[in-house]
């Protein structure tokens, strides 16, 4: 089964004028074409006008694949999501993975049920891991970062296990990527944690909410972005990745999103 490249996305992007080189797409959004072809896949987002991505899979090719296949495509990935689970058997070998595709930020990108546990103390002892993960990925030359949902916001034990996770990992050992939707959909404020935590925001999920609070194409939802993009500096931002967890029309998810952040980078 093949992938090709659809031709209107070669017109988008020429007729798009790219403002930035920090419009970055999560590969998440497109991880059913991912199955398919990986490289054809990188193909269509490079066409686009991407230049950033985040890995969530490697899709069964080798670290030397991926870099090869991205220099090719003009293309950079500067973060991965990495399960957790990943990190059982050491975290060398997560590492060098990483450093060989070329990543500078690893991501634990979420806890299963299983994992989430019961109490506030299964959050402590996550922070304690996650000062360990990210100082072997310091001494590496890589950074290590969460990745939040909703449910680091329901209360345990009347703390909030989001802010176990900053206060109670070293701010120069763990980043933040702060998801924008879920953000918005636990009904917290994202200017206020970067007014708390300023420079611990490193990475965004870039993802919007319709109406009645489901996924929607950046820039045709609800949320307001600009006032966010506006405090980019305070919150420390270094990538910003477009994403869209369920679509019906990825090609056109994933032109919406080039746009939409352009824009609000100009």
């Amino acid at each position: 089964m093949g992938l090709t490249v659809m031709p209107g996305s070669l017109a988008f992007a020429a007729n798009i004028m790219a403002k930035s080189a920090t419009v970055g797409l999560q590969l998440y959004t497109l991880r059913d074409m991912m199955a398919v072809s990986l490289p054809a896949t990188l193909k269509l987002v490079a066409a686009v006008g991407y230049k950033e991505l985040e890995f969530a899979g490697y899709y069964d090719h080798k670290p030397s694949e991926i870099k090869t296949i991205l220099h090719n495509e003009g293309l950079t990935a500067p973060s991965a999501h990495i399960p957790l689970k990943a990190f059982d058997n050491g975290v060398n070998s997560v590492i060098d993975h990483a450093l060989e595709v070329g990543h500078k930020y690893i991501v634990i990108p979420y806890l299963t049920e299983e994992q989430r546990g019961t109490g506030i103390g299964v959050y402590k002892a996550l922070a304690q891991q996650c000062n360990v993960i990210g100082e072997a990925c310091n001494k590496a030359g890589l950074n290590l970062a969460y990745h939040n949902h909703d449910f680091e916001f329901e209360m345990r034990d009347g703390q909030l296990p989001y802010d176990v996770l900053l206060n109670e990992t070293d701010k120069d050992v763990m980043a933040m990527e702060m998801d924008l939707f879920w953000m918005v959909k636990a009904k917290q404020d994202p200017l206020a944690y970067f007014k708390k935590h300023p420079g611990r925001f490193k990475l965004w999920h870039v993802k919007d909410m319709d109406e009645v609070g489901n996924f929607a194409d950046v820039g045709t939802g609800t949320i307001d972005f600009a006032p966010i993009f506006a405090q980019s500096a305070l919150s420390g931002v270094e990538h910003r990745f477009v994403e869209r967890d369920k679509t019906d029309d990825k090609l056109k998810t994933i032109q919406q999103g080039y746009k939409a952040v352009s824009q609000l980078l100009a």
